[in-house]
């Protein structure tokens, strides 16, 4: 009886070899380099933009800030934090001050005033695509053309705001050259001008909510003041937040309404911080670049500030969905 024979299996051509593992492992480190060097490719057009219009900015702000200027405004002699100690003055504390009323009453107003808008705009009623429509109108626009409006609004001889005051046998006001009036008066056209863009992001808010959430607390008895306060408004906590962040860094640089209206005045009343970089760099023929530079480095840092108090406190109360 003749042995078995034993059948071996035919050799796998999908098994790994050694020499194709070699291969591949040579292969690979090429493949990952590639890859590496498109990613880096496709980044390089965001890199040189901030380079050039983050980077390069602020590390010449900073230079200048620490350096004298000849007449023509290029940078002289290194004067260290002298241009800082000058800022240790009335004047400029005044500025300060000015520029944190300016900032308070243009963004609680316009954030309140526009969540108020888009609640009572959540009620049924007829026409309320056209009432949205209208109160988004101040969006459109630009800050050169509201602040041109304003301007004649503000008139005292033919202005329609002493005319309805006129009316109800109300004296004439100076809006924008008495210094008591004047920062409410482009605080108010500030307002006008942001009311717009807050309508629309917070009524883009509330058509996020789910019915389903609004409809079950309609059965537990909620409604009116009780849905929009336990229910409204902490679903629209993020755009709150959102609103409040963007708003204060926007009122803090500010520039084209305070220029129209009033030029920083009437007595440095209307002269916020970034008015006063413009007024030190570039008005009346001036090129100090150093103190303008200085006070450019305080408004980053005032803003950032700001931005980490607001994160510290107020995102601890932003439910998200």
């Amino acid at each position: 009886m003749p042995p078995p024979r034993t059948v071996s299996a035919p050799p796998d051509d999908r098994a790994p070899t050694v020499e194709s593992t070699r291969s591949t492992g040579r292969r690979a480190k090429p493949a990952r380099f590639t890859e590496s060097a498109l990613g880096w490719l496709l980044l390089l057009p965001s890199v040189v933009v901030f380079v050039l219009f983050v980077f390069w900015p602020l590390g010449r702000t900073l230079y200048l800030s620490v350096h004298g200027n000849d007449l023509f405004g290029a940078p002289s002699v290194y004067v260290g934090a002298e241009h800082y100690r000058e800022m240790l003055s009335a004047d400029f504390g005044k500025v300060l001050a000015t520029t944190g009323l300016f900032t308070l009453f243009s963004v609680v107003p316009a954030v309140l005033g526009a969540l108020v808008v888009v609640l009572l705009l959540e009620a049924r009623i007829r026409g309320v695509r056209v009432l949205r429509t209208a109160f988004a109108l101040p969006f459109a626009f630009s800050v050169a053309t509201a602040s041109v409006v304003f301007a004649v609004i503000y008139n005292p001889a033919i202005g329609v705001a002493n005319g309805v005051l006129g009316s109800v046998g109300i004296d004439r006001v100076n809006w924008l050259t008495d210094p008591s009036i004047a920062l409410p008066a482009v605080c108010a056209a500030t307002v006008w001008m942001n009311f717009g863009y807050n309508v629309l992001v917070l009524s883009a808010g509330v058509a996020a909510i789910s019915p389903e959430v609004v409809e079950a607390a309609r059965l537990d008895g909620a409604s009116g003041w009780r849905l929009a306060s336990r229910i409204t408004v902490p679903l629209l906590s993020p755009q709150l937040f959102f609103l409040v962040v963007v708003s204060t860094i926007h009122a803090l640089q500010s520039f084209g309404q305070i220029h129209i209206l009033t030029k920083g005045g009437p007595d440095q009343a209307t002269t916020t911080l970034v008015y006063s970089i413009y007024e030190k760099a570039f008005a009346f023929g001036s090129s100090d670049f150093g103190s303008a530079s200085a006070q450019a480095v305080v408004l980053l840092v005032v803003m950032l500030g700001c931005t980490a108090i607001q994160f510290g406190i107020l995102e601890r109360r932003v439910h998200y969905r």
